[in-house]
């Protein structure tokens, strides 16, 4: 599985943690791990919470990725962005309790987690175990056991409500405001690691043309 990190501007002098936690877990699972920024508070290409979201709808509409690892000061700006994207399905994160149950009941493909808020003596040994509970079983099993069924259906019920209130993706790109759109691909790596890894080839020859 290809696993995309996005971190936003007030939280980017801790990406090299966020990074090294989610790589330290999900690598030795045979996953891959893509840092598209913020890499330092001084990176040219500045991302907002926002921004996150419409990233994370590119990368996962896309296919340039499989799941999308963000947050912000308290994770819930980031999860509102991402969920309003068509195909995102996003949860907000605090401890490895929450990641082992979203994992298991609403199988989402996108977290967004508080990195300021909370964050403190040993949060990187929480980081890695909500990364942990994350990754380590196959999702949409159920818990407990014996609604999986029922929660599986009410998953496929929340994907078409959500195919019929959000636009496709493309639609998305062509209205969406383009300064936003610049900025939130404007990461020094986006170019280098995203074009490789997109299935889409109008969404990619879109913004190629930006």
């Amino acid at each position: 599985m290809k696993i995309a990190l996005i971190i936003e501007n007030s939280q980017a002098a801790k990406n090299a943690a966020i990074h090294q936690a989610l790589a330290s877990v999900a690598e030795p699972m045979g996953h891959q791990v893509f840092n598209y920024g913020m890499y330092t508070p001084e990176d040219k290409a500045s991302l907002t919470y926002p921004m996150n979201g419409l990233l994370a709808g590119i990368l996962l509409n896309s296919g340039a990725t499989d799941f999308v690892v963000t947050g912000c000061g308290t994770g819930m700006g980031s999860m509102l962005a991402c969920n309003a994207m068509p195909g995102v399905f996003c949860g907000l994160l605090i401890d490895p309790t929450d990641a082992f149950l979203f994992n298991q009941i609403n199988a989402g493909n996108c977290i967004s987690m508080p990195y300021a808020k909370g964050f403190g003596w040993a949060a990187e040994l929480n980081l890695a175990d909500c990364y942990r509970k994350l990754f380590e079983n196959e999702p949409g099993l159920g818990y407990p056991r014996e609604r999986a069924t029922f929660m599986a259906a009410n998953r496929g019920v929340l994907a078409n409500l959500k195919d019929v209130t959000c636009h496709d993706m493309l639609t998305v790109l062509h209205k969406v405001d383009q300064d936003l759109l610049r900025a939130a691909i404007a990461g020094e790596r986006f170019a280098e690691i995203f074009y490789p890894n997109c299935q889409d080839d109008a969404i990619a020859a879109y913004l190629k043309a930006l």
